[in-house]
């Protein structure tokens, strides 16, 4: 049975929904340990999120430093862009949440490695490992661990490179090390992930919609990788030809000096 646009007992189902609601909020998002965490954690917590953002800073500091060394090298930038976020205050509660973490600024930091992350947009496929590599030989880096899903991409087609590192930031009396989450893609790689996003998080698809729609970014996802593969082969034959054919490097117009 429908019912009626003023039918009284689909007034009392609505009062009764936003009632559960209040009370939802009220008890738990409201609650005196979340607000006594709040409360007694805010200027911390703000501490902490500054920490993370030094973090951040260093990390891309590095990035640059490298790019600017390897671009000599290489006679070319490896790296396209760099990207970078400190996670919101919401999105961490909801990890929180997810993770059952303790409301403790200890366990946030033990638990949560991605609050900060760095993303580091290269040219081509074999510009992120060799980055990658450069990056981890530094001595202050620590590892702590490793997801490689260029290699071994996710079902749905996503592909990057994760790395958690610590990195230590020096502030006016001390040094502290800091977790970051810093991934690599190729550019390619990178529109493709934030396709994949938007398709997840922020549409209103039907699901049999959504899911036709998410086996044409997976097969999307293959044909990146190739194009990747082919567009890096083209590099290498151009790198290849001009290491066999070297250019005069005597300066116009002076004489070689013997």
């Amino acid at each position: 049975m429908e019912f009626e646009e003023n039918n009284p007992f689909s007034e009392e189902i609505t009062s009764a929904l936003s009632t559960y609601q209040e009370d939802f909020v009220r008890n738990n998002l409201m609650s005196d340990a979340f607000l006594d965490f709040v409360e007694e954690n805010t200027k911390p917590i703000d501490q902490l999120f500054a920490y993370y953002r030094c973090a951040i800073m260093e990390v891309e500091t590095k990035f640059k430093v490298l790019d600017e060394s390897l671009s000599v090298e290489l006679e070319r930038n490896p790296i396209e862009s760099i990207k970078s976020r400190v996670k919101s205050v919401d999105s961490l509660l909801r990890k929180m949440r997810k993770k059952n973490v303790p409301l403790n600024l200890d366990a946030i930091e033990e638990n949560i490695h991605d609050i900060a992350g760095v993303r580091v947009i290269c040219s081509f496929p074999d510009d992120i490992y060799e980055l990658a590599d450069a990056f981890l030989a530094q001595d202050d880096i620590t590892l702590i661990s490793r997801k490689d899903y260029i290699k071994s991409p996710k079902p749905s087609g996503y592909r990057s490179l994760h790395l958690i590192v610590e990195v230590p930031i020096f502030l006016k009396d001390e040094k502290h090390s800091m977790k970051v989450e810093v991934q690599f893609r190729t550019i390619a790689m990178d529109f493709w992930a934030s396709l994949e996003h938007k398709l997840h998080y922020k549409h209103d698809l039907p699901p049999e919609r959504a899911q036709v729609l998410a086996e044409e970014l997976r097969v999307c996802a293959e044909q990146i990788e190739l194009l990747d593969l082919r567009m890096q082969a083209v590099r290498n034959e151009i790198v290849t030809y001009n290491e066999e054919n070297p250019k005069d490097s005597s300066f116009p117009g002076f004489p070689d000096i013997h």
